[in-house]
């Protein structure tokens, strides 16, 4: 354990650059955070930095300790904090990114019985179109559609992604509705450029059987979906939702679906957590409760629809 606090004060050091920062940082002393190092360097038989009166930089020691054990101090900081955490109560920040739309529209909501459930959690949410690496940027869940999942990621299927193509009744008797995927090449198409890879997505469609992509064009393009539905709202365009997204205006009248025949491929929005041995209790609370939660609020019903 001496060998891991060591290691865990040589990162936040090399992190903040100083041990002073790591001191404030881990609540502790800058003299106590220095007497650890201290203590790693004198059981490496070497120094890790190089000290003066204003600068603290890496040996080349202290650079190869960083390069081989960023990885491993971290899982074991997790294996350690989740044998710690199993058998207590649900309790500390729940550092969440979220997919803003979805989130405002069907995940806040559930928050307030959430939090009476779980009173010793506090929630730290950052809402972002775009996927994040959950270890490298210290988020304990994220919320989103899209998600390649591999050996380090859990994904759990929240409610499935349905796509559709609305437009304001305003737009459609200004420009009339589309009967075919041709007719789309005639009307001003609202597109999505993905904050993730900068590109823009692409309009998909199921067509006997196959995918197919079709070129759409437009004079507005947005990197937020809340702005693609206003803009939609406002009589500015065609506009590709998801059915979440655009549902309580599809059933007051404020956007219409245009070519409802047409599928888009499925997909599916999911909770996502880094795969540890022990998840932390909060992460599960979390998890097991938006499960529980969407499965009665009847919305997996309404998108079924679509």
């Amino acid at each position: 354990m001496d060998l891991l606090r060591s290691l865990e004060y040589f990162h936040k050091t090399v992190e903040l650059g100083s041990f002073s920062g790591a001191a404030n940082a881990l609540g502790l002393t800058p003299a106590a955070v220095s007497k650890q190092i201290g203590e790693l360097e004198k059981a490496l038989g070497t120094r890790v930095f190089q000290r003066s009166t204003r600068n603290l930089t890496l040996t080349e020691t202290g650079e190869h300790l960083l390069a081989q054990t960023t990885g491993p101090t971290a899982a074991l900081r997790q294996v350690i904090d989740g044998l710690v955490q199993h058998k207590a109560q649900p309790a500390g920040t729940l550092r969440v990114s979220v997919a803003p739309g979805f989130a405002r529209q069907h995940i806040l909501p559930l928050m307030p019985a959430f939090l009476t459930r779980y009173p010793a959690i506090n929630l730290d949410w950052s809402f972002d179109n775009r996927h994040v690496d959950l270890v490298k940027e210290g988020f304990d869940a994220a919320i989103g559609a899209g998600i390649a999942s591999d050996s380090t990621v859990v994904a759990r299927e929240l409610v499935p992604l349905r796509l559709v193509t609305v437009a304001s009744p305003a737009y459609l008797m200004r420009m009339g509705v589309p009967r075919a995927l041709a007719d789309l090449d005639k009307h001003d198409c609202i597109r999505l450029r993905s904050a993730t890879t900068g590109r823009l997505r692409e309009w998909q469609y199921i067509v006997a059987g196959e995918v197919v992509s079709v070129p759409v064009t437009g004079r507005l393009v947005m990197s937020d979906l809340d702005a693609i539905c206003d803009c939609a709202l406002a009589g500015l365009g065609l506009a590709r939702l998801g059915a979440h997204h655009a549902l309580t205006h599809l059933d007051s009248g404020r956007l219409v679906q245009v070519l409802p025949e047409l599928r888009a491929p499925p997909g599916a929005i999911h909770v996502y957590y880094a795969h540890y041995r022990l998840t932390p209790p909060k992460v599960s609370a979390f998890v097991g409760y938006l499960t529980e939660s969407l499965q009665a609020s009847g919305l997996l019903e309404r998108l079924q629809e679509f």
